[in-house]
């Protein structure tokens, strides 16, 4: 069995403690169909086995990590209540748990006072952090990096705001020189910095873009959708600590919960330095915001319907793991790191294939030692189709030619780029299974070339 079930027993007990809250009220017990129902949940359950694998440790391919049985709990008891964070009418104790929970983020980042809230994920968070530059530095242009989420050009489309997307170098991070060439034509109003790009795990060099905006006098916006997290692990490099030992200087932070955070999806979060853009939020809601003179979440969110359930998630499994150095959740994410540095290691020291990026955080890129980029690719390709039957499920990612030109003398660029395996070992356990990891993979490779 790979699916943990024992966790449910506690659901129960949690169910009474709940209802007891209610005990003042006439007794009222909803009309249900269970012989119906239980049709129609076990087709779902027909209908879901068609998926991959992701709770399992063979899944390194995309950014999947599985919640923690506590958030799944927590989501699932919240459901009761189903409670709405958009305004206290709608959520009392998960508003309350939504604020104690962000606060919490922020801390990681050393922000005492700031302003912040949870949203459905990194899209909507990386919105209103734009929104807000731009209503800060109206028609003035953002710089991304070519290897940032596709989401930014895509938000600046939506909030009509100038976008340029700012060339990388071999460690797929922005040039510090095209930076500056980008500023020297004017009108920049804020830079996106990624603490962890969704491809390579890359980070951009914070601490000389910081050094930049004491002349330019920009924003720094952080995407840290992926790699906020690792604020708190102690085996970085220490070029990759000092961006995230300067992560406090920015003036917004995007991170997702339901990426490292160990939440179901729907849980992202944007914090902003400046507790006073919440100004630009300000709106009414006569019907809404009636019941307290309290600060309602809506009023410092752009979506309305919120689900407290995200709340509520967070909250218990930021109670079971919190987030500080030295903890049990930070040596999680070491354990991440530990697994990717052995699976590049092994890589590495393998013929059949050709790395070059050795990863800042846990993913890793590579692709098959062959004479041309294109038969390379095409390796790959059987590479990734072979590792899925053999239940080994991994990534794709097509790359190009300059991030790898200055590792692969050999290798004869009959295209400009290359289809590269990539996997992400963010679950715990990929520590412990990183001898059949490699081993699948071997097998499989071998099959390929033979």
């Amino acid at each position: 069995m790979t699916l943990e079930t024992k966790t449910l027993d506690l659901l129960p007990q949690a169910v009474e403690i709940l209802e007891s809250g209610f005990n003042d009220l006439p007794d009222f017990t909803p009309a249900v169909e269970l012989d119906s129902m239980r049709k129609v949940l076990n087709e779902v359950a027909l209908l879901m086995k068609d998926n991959y694998p992701y709770h399992h440790p063979y899944y390194i391919g995309q950014m999947m990590k599985p919640p923690h049985p506590i958030a799944r709990l927590a989501y699932m008891l919240s459901l009761w209540i189903n409670p709405n964070n958009h305004a206290l009418d709608g959520g009392r104790a998960s508003s309350a748990m939504e604020k104690e929970a962000v606060v919490q983020i922020a801390g990681m980042f050393g922000w005492d006072s700031c302003l912040g809230h949870l949203c459905s994920g990194g899209t909507m968070a990386n919105l209103e952090a734009l929104w807000i530059s731009r209503c800060l530095k109206p028609n003035e242009k953002i710089l991304a990096s070519q290897q940032a989420h596709y989401t930014h050009s895509r938000i600046c489309g939506v909030l009509n705001i100038p976008f340029e997307s700012i060339p990388v170098d071999g460690r797929a991070r922005m040039k510090v020189s095209a930076i500056k060439d980008a500023l020297d034509r004017g009108n920049v109003g804020t830079i996106v910095v990624t603490v962890g790009t969704t491809a390579t795990g890359s980070l951009d060099p914070l601490p000389e873009i910081l050094e930049l905006q004491k002349t330019y006098g920009f924003r720094i916006h952080a995407d840290s959708a992926y790699g906020g997290y690792f604020v708190l692990a102690n085996n970085l490099s220490p070029e990759s600590r000092s961006v995230y030992d300067t992560l406090g200087e920015v003036d917004s932070i995007v991170i997702d919960p339901h990426k490292h955070g160990l939440q179901p999806y729907g849980c992202g979060c944007v914090i902003f330095k400046d507790p006073s853009v919440g100004i630009f939020y300000k709106h009414d809601s006569p019907y809404t915001y009636f019941t307290s003179s309290e600060l309602h979440l809506g009023e410092i969110s752009l979506e309305c319907s919120r689900p407290g359930s995200s709340a509520v998630a967070l909250w218990a499994t930021q109670q079971l793991l919190p987030m500080v150095k030295g903890g049990a959740f930070a040596g999680s994410l070491e354990n991440c790191r530990k697994a990717a540095l052995d699976f590049f290691d092994r890589i590495n020291s393998d013929p059949r294939f050709l790395t070059g990026l050795r990863p800042e955080l846990d993913i890793i890129v590579w692709t098959m030692n062959a004479g041309m980029a294109s038969e390379a690719s095409r390796l790959t390709d059987a590479v990734f189709e072979a590792a899925a039957l053999a239940n080994l499920h991994l990534a794709k990612a097509n790359l190009p030619r300059d991030l790898f030109e200055e590792y692969w003398d050999n290798l004869v660029w009959d295209q400009d780029y290359v289809t590269c395996l990539r996997s992400v070992l963010m679950k715990q356990d990929s520590l412990d299974w990183m001898d059949k990891i490699w081993d699948t993979l071997s097998r499989t490779v071998d099959k390929v070339l033979s």
